[in-house]
């Protein structure tokens, strides 16, 4: 069982004891790339009741990443229908080129909401991963500085796609997006069940890029 194989089973999502058709058809590329803490696990429950074979996190294609190598990359999403969370997010123009005709969908907070969640989980903690997307592992004391880097990561993937609304969905799951939002735009039929909200306790409790795009991060310490 690979890293995304566990996720899928045994991880925040729990998608396979919640939806058990996760052997159907493969469907076609997907790509969350909302920051962590913006509904990331949502969506892949989400996604999972149509038979997506989805893929979270992975600290272990960062150091790849930075070096410059993308086939670690291409051969964990060739195998997924979506991924979602980091480092995915960073590289959403590296993807749109490798995997053309793909969807994206960007996850966003309320920025204060955003910030409060993301200080109760990540201070006191420093990981590689957020190390690379902040300059900065630890949010502890660098509270705008995480603000500046989301905001800039939200504002440039709207940019990035101005001309391609059929290629883009921006969602809010706090402010009541869901099943009629994401399905027209997968091209799905809306389920007669509740829309799947992973950790909505958590969403109000006290997931990015410098804006510059992989290029600008590859050598970023």
């Amino acid at each position: 069982m690979d890293i995304c194989e566990q996720t899928n089973a045994i991880g925040s999502g729990r998608a396979v004891a919640l939806y058990p058709n996760l052997d159907g058809p493969r469907m076609n590329k997907v790509f969350g790339i909302g920051f962590h803490k913006t509904g990331t696990t949502t969506l892949a429950q989400a996604l999972a009741h149509f038979g997506y074979r989805w893929c979270g996190v992975r600290h272990d294609l960062v150091e790849p990443i930075r070096r410059g190598d993308l086939e670690p990359v291409w051969r964990v999403a060739d195998d997924h229908d979506l991924v979602q969370d980091n480092p995915w997010p960073l590289i959403y123009r590296e993807l749109d080129e490798h995997y053309p005709d793909s969807k994206f969908i960007l996850m966003v907070r309320e920025t204060d909401r955003w910030i409060r969640s993301a200080m109760n989980h990540f201070s006191g903690r420093s990981t590689p991963m957020r190390e690379w997307i902040y300059g900065v592992g630890d949010p502890t004391g660098h509270r705008e500085l995480y603000i500046e880097v989301y905001e800039r990561h939200n504002r440039e993937v709207q940019e990035y796609f101005a001309d391609r609304p059929d290629d883009l969905l921006v969602v809010n799951w706090e402010r009541g997006d869901g099943w009629n939002e994401l399905c027209p735009f997968l091209g799905l039929e809306v389920p007669d069940i509740p829309m799947p909200h992973a950790n909505k306790g958590q969403y109000g409790e006290a997931k990015a890029s410098s804006g510059r795009g992989l290029r600008g991060l590859l050598k970023k310490k």
